[in-house]
């Protein structure tokens, strides 16, 4: 992260970003105000170019028939909201903060150019520690989501069904199912994160190469799980890099890494230490947190911006934070359930704020991988392609619950769907000025072309009561992104696996059984195909097609992982 001067916001000493001792009142300021702040005045607007992306993809999707007319929903910009004041930290997250300013002060005065990364950091840390203790000690607003309420999205929720924590065994990060290396040696790379963030490095990079496409000894993967973090991050030996000014070799990439660390760490010393006084009998602990619209993102952005490393000229533009936050959106909207039976704070739909707005966001996540499939979509900047990726690598996994909680009996039809006719969108002012959907009569293309016709009539040799829906989503497809020019083989090997079985399994008798076989062998055969998603050729048009399919076709199984239903905590298995 480019570090520049933050303005209004005066940068503050460590000391001051600490949060007062445990038993003075809650400041408004104190921290998430100041956050707040600091990213409002990083924000940059829309570049010109994206506008005129933009404007492109609008009026081609015009020639086709596509309305701009229709319902409107608009969400308001999060940083622009009154910020929630949490309780001071107890004694312990008042320690924590302590250790954690010990360690990124020698960073600090090594690398000043990540002096915004750190205040970011020591804030993002600040605020988690309040939001823990309010969620322990202060009451849920309960009335905030059973208001009902009858837009066109909130009368789709799904009702979820009972899960334990044994259904997610599967959730773990390390190994399975992408049993292949991503990298010929270092075996604690061998993962399926690491595995989903060199592919998403290839996309972005394939015409241009940056120094980010193999920066993989240099930069976040190397602390890409929470659960090694504490081990992996040696303060002592940090400190003796650090002093040693060992610039040729540990580089400012490097130190925006140790950053990430140690917030990782933090985050999860955190956590552990709640749940365990909640076990304990010490605290009880709701199955909702104190996070609302204003405060879920600045939680999140910490995440967000260190695990997808972009270039510093791309790091603060305003679509380039819509689209971090609301890949982290799609990951809480498939984890929540797991989520809600760990106890993790930082999950989206146990945050205490209403269900519409909940719904608000789901369908930017939604409207915003229809316009991933878009080839306007991909001109300006070069982490485009992170939400199509991010729903396309969830789906091949299994890791989360897209295909194994995304199984719904009954279809409804697609005629009149909100869902279908949600435009897509680029999202840009989730975070400031505001964004606004419109649902209205979706494109479709009149005709298909040569590749994506021949996976039409596989489906209609192969599974002829889902045929009629499969071609009716290609023809969607084929209006947003244009002729389709992928693996026909490796493409159809992944659908008839994942969408097409999904869809199957859909219309038989409810069966959890047959729920889980569809979420592992999703997790299977992106163990065996994953590998053509590199193909320079036709690996973005393959992630292309199957974004759609796995986030917008009907019967949006994406959306059917919405729905929540609150259970026991049961574990402190914080894996994410």
């Amino acid at each position: 992260m480019k570090s520049q001067g933050v303005g209004a916001v005066q940068r503050a000493s460590a000391d001051s970003l600490l949060p007062a001792r445990p038993g003075s009142r809650p400041q408004p300021g104190e921290p998430g105000s100041t956050l707040a702040g600091l990213l409002r005045e990083h924000v940059k607007g829309t570049t010109e170019q994206h506008r005129t992306s933009q404007d492109a993809a609008r009026q081609r999707l015009d020639a086709l028939g596509s309305s701009r007319s229709g319902t409107t929903l608009h969400v308001a910009g999060a940083l622009h909201l009154a910020q929630r004041a949490f309780l001071p930290p107890d004694e312990e997250g008042y320690a924590r903060l302590r250790r954690l300013d010990s360690s990124l002060r020698p960073i600090e005065a090594a690398f000043p150019q990540v002096g915004t990364d750190i205040e970011i950091c020591r804030l993002t840390c600040a605020m988690l520690e309040g939001a823990w203790r309010s969620r322990a000690l202060a009451p849920p607003r309960e009335e905030e989501r059973t208001t009902a309420c009858a837009c066109p999205l909130c009368r789709r929720l799904p009702t979820p069904p009972a899960r334990t924590l044994d259904d997610y065994s599967w959730r773990q990060s390390a190994g399975r199912p992408l049993s292949v290396k991503a990298w010929p040696y270092r075996e604690e790379l061998d993962s399926v994160l690491t595995a989903g963030w060199i592919w998403v490095r290839q996309m972005n990079d394939l015409h241009q190469d940056l120094g980010l496409r193999h920066r993989f000894e240099d930069d976040i993967l190397v602390f890409h799980e929470y659960k090694r973090v504490i081990d992996t991050i040696d303060t002592t030996s940090l400190t003796q890099l650090v002093e040693g000014r060992l610039a040729e070799s540990f580089s400012t990439n490097s130190a925006r890494a140790l950053v990430c660390g140690l917030y990782a760490a933090h985050k999860r010393s955190a956590d552990e230490y709640w749940l365990q006084q909640h076990h304990a009998g010490g605290v009880v602990l709701p199955q909702t947190n104190p996070l609302g619209q204003s405060t879920y993102p600045l939680l999140q952005m910490l995440d967000c911006l260190f695990w997808h490393v972009s270039p510093d000229t791309e790091l603060w533009q305003e679509e380039h934070l819509a689209s971090l936050l609301l890949c982290r959106v799609v990951d809480d909207m498939a984890d929540v359930r797991v989520d809600a039976l760990t106890g993790e704070i930082s999950n989206f739909w146990l945050a205490d704020m209403p269900t519409h707005t909940k719904a608000l966001y789901a369908a930017c996540a939604i409207a915003l991988i229809k316009y991933g499939c878009m080839p306007e979509a991909h001109s300006s900047m070069w982490n485009t392609w992170l939400m199509t990726s991010t729903i396309v690598w969830m789906g091949l996994t299994g890791r989360h619950a897209l295909w194994f909680d995304g199984i719904t009996q009954d279809l409804l039809p697609a005629e009149a769907c909100p869902l279908c006719d949600l435009q897509p969108h680029a999202c840009t002012g989730i975070l400031t000025d505001g964004t606004t959907l419109t649902i209205s009569a979706r494109p479709t293309a009149p005709a298909l072309s040569v590749r994506t016709a021949e996976l039409s009539a596989r489906c209609r040799a192969q599974y002829p009561r889902t045929w009629p829906l499969l071609d009716a989503e290609l023809h969607a497809f084929e209006a947003l992104h244009g002729p389709w020019h992928g693996n026909i083989d490796s493409a159809w090997e992944i659908l008839r696996r994942t969408y097409v079985a999904a869809v199957e399994a859909s219309m038989a008798a409810p069966s959890t059984e047959r729920a889980r076989h569809v979420q592992q062998d999703a997790g299977a055969v992106g163990s065996e195909q994953f590998y053509t998603l590199y193909d320079p050729g036709t690996g973005r048009e393959d992630t292309a097609l199957l974004a759609y399919m796995f986030g917008c076709a009907h019967p949006h199984f994406l959306w059917n992982a919405t729905g929540y239903r609150p259970s026991a905590l049961a574990g402190d298995w914080l894996d994410g």
